[in-house]
C-alpha cells in the first residue's frame, strides 16, 4: 500500500487507524516531537530499528541539544552554554534522519497533522509525543523567573539564575531553596542546595547567607518516590552538616521581591505553622503540565495535559501515538499532605523510549502488535557539590525488587563521566552502546520487558 497522506478533507475513525497500524505500510513518516534526553535517543533508536525504507523525522523549537541534567552547573556558573548543547540537525542528518525547527501550535490527531506557529504543516504516520514538560510557574503568584524565583529546569533558566547567584555573592543575604507544591522533580532541587552551598563557600561567603530548603515533599528524601533506600536519613545528616534548615510538607501560599509566604501543614493537610523567609536568592522547582499543543488534544491527555499511554507507551485514544518520558501521566505513589508528582527519571525515560522503537517495529515491519514494554528502573546521580548521592529503585514505581542509596565523591566524578557520555552518545547516534547494554545487565538493570 502506498503511503497514505491525509488531509483535512479525510477524516479518519480509531477504527481506521488501527488498520491503518495492523496491516503495516510500505513507507512509514515517523514523527518524534521534542529533542531532549528522551525524543534525541528516540529518534536515534527509532531509525535504527526502522531501517532506511521508514522516514524519521525530528520536530524541536530549538535548533541545538541541550543536557538538562547540568542545568545546575550552569546555574552556579561551573559549567558553560557550549559545554552542554550540539547543533541537531548535523548529527541526525548523519544517520538520515529529517531535522524540522519549529514551534508546534496544533496537534490535529484525527488527521494526523501537526500545524507550526508560521503557519506550515507536518504530516506524520506515526507521532512520538517526547516534548518534556510546560512550566507551571503561574500556579504560584511570584514564582517563577519572570517574577522572583529562579529555575534550573531549562537552559536559559539556569544562566538567569547565574546571574542572580552573581548579584548574591556581590551582596550575601539569605537564600530559599526547593520544589513547589504539585513538582515532581525533586533530585534538581536537593542538588542546587548543594551546589550553590559549595559555590558560596568557596566564595568565602556561607557564614554570611543563611538557607532554608522548602519542599513539598513530606519528609526529607522522599523524592515523590516514597523514599530511596536510606535516603531520609541520609539527606537530612547532609543538611543538618550543611547548615541548611529545611520546612517539609510546605505550599507556597505566595512570593514577593525578597519575601515567600510558606505554609507548613501537617499530616491531616492541615495548616500547621506559616513562615514569612526572607530571601536575597531563591530557586523552587516549579509544577509540572502538558504543553500547550499536546494537552489541547481531546481525548488524549489527563486534566494537567499529561499523555495517557497504555504499558507499551501508546495512546489508547489515537493509536498512532505513542509518548515517553516527563510528559506522560504517571499518578502519585501514595497519597501525602500536600500533593506530589512521580518524576521521570533519566533511565526511567530511555525505557520508555526504547520499548517504544521496538513497538514500532512490531507494527510497521513486522505486521504485529506491540508487545515491549520498559522496565521503569531509576537510576540517578546527584551531585551534591564536592560528593553525590547515587540511588537505584528497580522500578521505579513501588513496590520494589531493588531499592538503594549510596553517597560519595565518587558520584560527583561518576555524573561528570555521565555528562561527557551521554553527550558522546548523542553525536554518534548510539543510543546504547554494548558496553553499556552488558555492563547494567551484569547489575541486573534491564531496559525491556516483554510480553
Amino acid at each position: 500500500m502506498a503511503r497514505l497522506l491525509l488531509t483535512s478533507k479525510l477524516q479518519v475513525t480509531k477504527m481506521m487507524q488501527f488498520h491503518f497500524q495492523k496491516k503495516g505500510i510500505d513507507m512509514a513518516k515517523v514523527v518524534v516531537l521534542g529533542a531532549g534526553t528522551g525524543g534525541m535517543p528516540a529518534a536515534y533508536e527509532i531509525k535504527e530499528m526502522l531501517g532506511k525504507d521508514h522516514e524519521v523525522v525530528m520536530v524541536n523549537e530549538r535548533p541545538e541539544f541541550r543536557f538538562v541534567p547540568s542545568n545546575p552547573w550552569v546555574a552556579v556558573g561551573w559549567r558553560k552554554a557550549e559545554a552542554i548543547t550540539i547543533p541537531i540537525e548535523k548529527y541526525l542528518n548523519k544517520k538520515n534522519i529529517a531535522f524540522v525547527c519549529a514551534r508546534i501550535t496544533e496537534i490535529d490527531a484525527k488527521n494526523n497533522q501537526m500545524k507550526t506557529e508560521s503557519g506550515d504543516t507536518i504530516d506524520y504516520d506515526y507521532l512520538i509525543i517526547a516534548t518534556g514538560p510546560k512550566l507551571a510557574f503561574a500556579n504560584i503568584e511570584g514564582a517563577g523567573p519572570t517574577h522572583y524565583t529562579q529555575s534550573v529546569c531549562t537552559l536559559d533558566h539556569a544562566q538567569q539564575c547565574y546571574a542572580d547567584v552573581k548579584k548574591l555573592i556581590e551582596n550575601p543575604g539569605p537564600v530559599v531553596v526547593g520544589s513547589f507544591q504539585g513538582a515532581s522533580c525533586f533530585g534538581p532541587a536537593y542538588e542546587y542546595a548543594f551546589i550553590l552551598d559549595k559555590a558560596l563557600r568557596d566564595a568565602k561567603i556561607r557564614h554570611k547567607v543563611p538557607m532554608h530548603f522548602v519542599t513539598s515533599e513530606p519528609y526529607i528524601g522522599h523524592l515523590g518516590l516514597g523514599g530511596v533506600g536510606d535516603s531520609k536519613s541520609m539527606l537530612e545528616s547532609d543538611l543538618r552538616a550543611k547548615d541548611i534548615k529545611w520546612i517539609c510538607n510546605a505550599t507556597v501560599d505566595k512570593v514577593e521581591d525578597g519575601l515567600m509566604h510558606v505554609s507548613e501543614l501537617n499530616r491531616k493537610g492541615e495548616v500547621d505553622f506559616n513562615h514569612e523567609l526572607p530571601f536575597k536568592h531563591s530557586m523552587l522547582i516549579p509544577p509540572f503540565a502538558g504543553i500547550d499543543a499536546v494537552a489541547n488534544v481531546e481525548g488524549l491527555c489527563n486534566p494537567k495535559g499529561f499523555v495517557i499511554t497504555d504499558e507499551f507507551q501508546r495512546s489508547p485514544a489515537f493509536p498512532n501515538i505513542f509518548s515517553g518520558g516527563v510528559c506522560v501521566a504517571i499518578p502519585p505513589v501514595e497519597a501525602t499532605p500536600v500533593p506530589t508528582g512521580t518524576p521521570k527519571t533519566g533511565y526511567m525515560i530511555e525505557t520508555m523510549m526504547t520499548a517504544i522503537a521496538h513497538n514500532l517495529k512490531s507494527i510497521i515491519i513486522d505486521n504485529d502488535v506491540p508487545s515491549t514494554k520498559g522496565t521503569w528502573h531509576a537510576i540517578c546521580l546527584a551531585d551534591m557539590g564536592d560528593t553525590g548521592a547515587a540511588f537505584v529503585a528497580m522500578p521505579q514505581i513501588p513496590p520494589r525488587n531493588v531499592t538503594w542509596f549510596k553517597k560519595g565523591k565518587w558520584v560527583h566524578y561518576a555524573k561528570i563521566a555521565f555528562e561527557k557520555y551521554f553527550m558522546r552518545k548523542m553525536k554518534t547516534g548510539t543510543s546504547e552502546p554494548i558496553y553499556e547494554k552488558y555492563m547494567l545487565k551484569a547489575l541486573g538493570i534491564e531496559r525491556l520487558e516483554h510480553k
